[in-house]
């Protein structure tokens, strides 16, 4: 029988994975069977994920490896831009978009500095939540015509920080959380000498969806009531200065899988900026806050891990929305401020993650036969597994679920030894892989033959850590696109989950992205002794850099930051290299002096060469290679330990320009 030629194979697997779907062309997969990124989403300008894997092993990196990309974070920032400006023009609404990147969606100091430079042209400009975003935020802002808005709760430190950067000519907008937040502005305010740019976070009854709908609605953590408004209102006239409240902002919750939340949101935060307008105040900006979702399952619908608008139907949205509303109440338009991160950096970053090796409930060998001192029940089991029919699957199945069962019974009485409990499990998975096959392409499968296919899945042993990199999918269920990244010229045989390598049984991935449904087993290819496999885990730039935690003293990863550039050979270069978090880091980080360590190692060699058991070589070469590992990386390490030696060389590498 000829094999589907390999062409036909990659656009197979870019079916399987949804790649078209989720990845919005930033993704595609090459000739060579190789995920390839697309910064700009242009064909030619392409970034080979595998020629990536083969130059830092060359230059020794480790995995895990988070690479970067800063071109598609300057092209998500234009798109976000261009959609708003294109849907201004299209409504003929009378204003402008201003928007500002709220950093603590991925805080990294060069992930902000590329947005905000990418921003000039647009007067697109920062978010802080705290005391010390806002430090940052005042540092690298530097255009007068953007904005920098300061949400989160404050102290007189934050506010003046924030007052500051309005003597400095930025415009810093302070949003009022709670009322007794807005009379320690104007207090702090009359101190510093400076009028305040005050924003008022309202309350909206409209309430989010999805995994992040508590953020929002009547019971939020933040915001003001309709009566707070009223007396905020008329506390700043009193004070002779009403123009001082300048914005109007709302938070309806992060990642809104539907456009009809939205539009319901936005049309009641606009009618509470008409209503204050009309109180006198010379409200001049309109902020809609996050909730642009990211697409992560590419079905388009309003799944918690989805969104079922284009980004274009957002941006169309909320100008129509509130222009509508606006001119009803005859006001003028506002400005119109978002705060959408996820949008920006879900997509620039893909965690490249090595599958060492795999878990296969099913022996790879057929050859299990029976002996005279094994039991009757593995000659049954045998019988079955030879007979296996069509006609007769589920029975079949039956039967031997039920030897199974009497099997483990005989073994807890102590009546089965070992080696005949062997056989029976390993006949028992060979008949379960027969009957999956069996009841594949079938419309309707039973359950209990869909149970035996998520119990068969291999489980891949990774290096890395989910609380560390994804601590989103282990809290909240988050979903996150994953795929191999080479191999892809090649029919993925195996259904796999993903297991890491703290030391909880929690970490692990076992729920993954499909069209229709949420998945438990990912197509994966089977993992070949002694040969590395890779896998990338995609659009998780947004939150999980910063989220991560020391679970196990893992810690941060390695990073490899790519820019596109026509002059190399390769149509990329590789712009820096940060190394991960050392062992000797981590450990300083929970409080442990690594020095005291070494001299309590050294204080036990010196004890053991006194009692003979150890020769003063043995005792030098001991402490000295327990020193030398504080500046290893805190993840596994089996690029040295491969077959007679064998590391895979790249055929031609990007160059430097670091």
């Amino acid at each position: 029988m000829s094999q589907p030629a390999s062409g036909s194979i990659t656009l197979q697997n870019s079916v399987l994975y949804n790649v078209e779907g989720w990845s919005e062309g930033y993704v595609c997969i090459n000739g060579a069977g190789h995920a390839v990124i697309r910064p700009r989403r242009k064909e030619g300008e392409e970034i080979d994920l595998m020629e990536l894997v083969d130059e830092a092993r060359e230059r020794g990196l480790r995995f895990p490896l988070l690479i970067r990309s800063h071109d598609l974070l300057r092209d998500r920032v234009r798109r976000l831009n261009e959609s708003f400006a294109r849907a201004i023009s299209e409504c003929g609404y009378r204003n402008q978009y201003r928007g500002v990147f709220p950093i603590k969606v991925n805080q990294l100091c060069e992930v902000v500095e590329e947005i905000v430079d990418a921003g000039l042209p647009y007067h697109f400009g920062i978010e802080a939540g705290s005391k010390p975003e806002m430090i940052a935020a005042l540092a690298v802002h530097s255009d007068p015509e953007s904005l920098v808005v300061g949400n989160g709760y404050k102290d007189d430190e934050f506010i003046r920080a924030a007052l500051l950067g309005l003597k400095l000519g930025k415009k810093v907008i302070l949003v009022v959380e709670k009322l007794e937040e807005f009379h320690q502005i104007l207090a702090v305010a009359k101190q510093v000498g400076v009028q305040p740019m005050i924003g008022a976070r309202v309350r909206l009854l409209s309430k989010g969806a999805g995994k992040w709908a508590t953020s929002g609605g009547e019971n939020a953590k933040f915001g003001l009531s309709t009566a707070d408004l009223v007396s905020m209102s008329d506390t700043l006239h009193a004070e002779g200065i009403p123009d001082a409240l300048v914005l109007l902002h709302y938070h309806v919750g992060s990642q809104v899988p539907d456009i009809q939340t939205i539009s319901r949101a936005t049309r009641e935060a606009a009618r509470f900026y008409a209503k204050l307008r009309k109180m006198g105040h010379a409200l001049g900006y309109l902020d809609v806050g996050g909730g642009l979702g990211v697409d992560y399952d590419g079905s388009r619908t309003s799944f918690d891990s989805s969104r079922n608008y284009s980004l274009h139907e957002y941006t169309r949205d909320i100008v129509y929305n509130i222009m509508e509303i606006c001119d009803s109440e005859q006001v003028e338009h506002p400005v119109i401020v978002s705060e959408s991160g996820r949008f920006i950096v879900a997509p620039h970053s893909v965690l490249i993650i090595e599958a060492f090796g795999s878990i296969e409930k099913e022996a790879q060998s057929d050859d299990v036969s029976s002996s005279p001192e094994d039991p009757k029940l593995v000659a049954d089991m045998i019988e079955i597994r030879a007979g296996l029919s069509e006609k007769r699957r589920l029975e079949n199945l039956h039967d031997a679920q039920q030897i199974r069962d009497r099997a483990q019974s005989m073994f807890d009485l102590g009546l089965l030894d070992l080696r005949a409990k062997a056989k029976i499990d390993t006949l028992y998975w060979h008949i379960a892989a027969r009957m999956v096959q069996m009841h594949r392409g079938m419309a309707q499968v039973p359950e209990e033959v869909r149970e035996l296919e998520v119990a068969l899945a291999d489980q891949l042993l990774c290096n890395f850590s989910v609380f560390q990199s994804l601590l989103d999918h282990w809290a909240l269920g988050q979903l996150f696109p994953v795929m191999p990244i080479h191999r892809l010229d090649e029919v993925p045989e195996r259904s796999g989950t993903l297991v890491d390598i703290t030391c909880d049984s929690d970490g692990k991935m076992a729920k993954f992205i499909d069209f229709q449904d949420v998945k438990e087993t990912l197509p994966v290819h089977r993992v070949r002794q002694g040969e590395p496999y890779y896998l990338g885990i995609f659009l998780s730039g947004a939150y999980q850099d910063i989220m991560g935690d020391l679970h196990n003293l893992f810690g941060r990863v390695n990073e490899m930051h790519v820019f596109l550039d026509e002059d190399e050979e390769a149509g990329y270069y590789i712009e820096e290299v940060l190394p991960g978090n050392t062992i000797d880091q981590v450990l300083t980080l929970t409080q442990w002096d690594t020095k005291e360590l070494a001299r309590r190692i050294k204080s036990q060699a010196d004890a053991a060469l006194k009692g003979d058991r150890l020769k003063p070589n043995e005792a030098m070469r001991l402490v000295d290679e327990y020193e030398k590992m504080f500046q290893s990386y805190t993840y596994l390490d089996f690029n040295a330990r491969r077959p007679n030696g064998a590391v895979t060389v790249p055929t031609k590498h990007p160059s430097n320009k670091s």
